[in-house]
């Protein structure tokens, strides 16, 4: 995987107020932790930002920070996203923390994992495919980072399962996830059949006549 140039500004203003003027002039603001270095306040035009995470979306990016305050480069670095902070409502991105990383040392980060191709159980057996994990736990070098997991779902049969161990990851990846942690499995998509109601036997009309005879004669008694 590629870095991904971002130019971001040192931020100098950390009031409430300031941090308010400073989202009405459609910047973000954020902070870069990790590394040598002390945690960094920036702020990040929201147009530009935003663009690249469209672009990459539900992929993990690497990018190469150029920080700047006005128009002099202070510095550079590698990052990932660490979090992001998002408004409630309106799902606008409030705050964005990064993380320093080194391009040669391995990292931890989590990749989507993608279904290919069509189960045989749901194409022929009327299943239906049961999508677990949606995300893998991966190391490798950020530039090895896969922008997603691909699996092979297509000779799964209903009540057949893939499970992380049964997988090839790229050269260079591995995991820490659990190997029985099911991904993907077909299962059966009727429903339970309703059960038939027990059948009652009837009575024998000699026994019925019995019971009837011994009452009357209780009556009398």
């Amino acid at each position: 995987m590629e870095e991904i140039k971002l130019d971001v500004q040192i931020r100098e203003q950390m009031g409430s107020r300031q941090v308010a003027a400073m989202r009405r002039e459609d910047f973000v603001p954020g902070v870069v932790y990790g590394g040598k270095h002390k945690p960094t306040s920036i702020k990040i035009e929201r147009r530009p930002y935003e663009r690249i995470r469209r672009l990459h979306q539900g992929e993990g990016i690497v990018f190469h920070l150029n920080v700047f305050k006005g128009e002099e480069k202070l510095r550079d670095y590698s990052a990932i996203i660490k979090e992001e902070q998002h408004d409630a409502v309106s799902d606008k991105i409030l705050h964005i923390d990064f993380k320093r990383i080194s391009l040669k040392q391995e990292i931890e980060v989590k990749v989507p994992v993608v279904a290919k191709g069509e189960a045989v159980g749901v194409k022929q057996g009327g299943g239906s495919l049961d999508h677990l994990l949606w995300e893998l736990d991966v190391i490798c070098l950020p530039t090895l980072i896969p922008q997603h997991i691909d699996v092979d779902v297509s000779a799964l049969s209903i009540g057949d399962a893939i499970h992380v161990k049964d997988i090839t990851l790229p050269e260079g990846v591995k995991t820490k996830h659990d190997p029985e942690s099911i991904m993907f499995s077909v299962i059966s998509s009727m429903k339970d059949e309703e059960a038939a109601p027990a059948e009652v036997d009837a009575e024998p009309e000699v026994i019925k006549e019995k019971k009837e005879e011994a009452s009357a004669e209780e009556k009398k008694g």
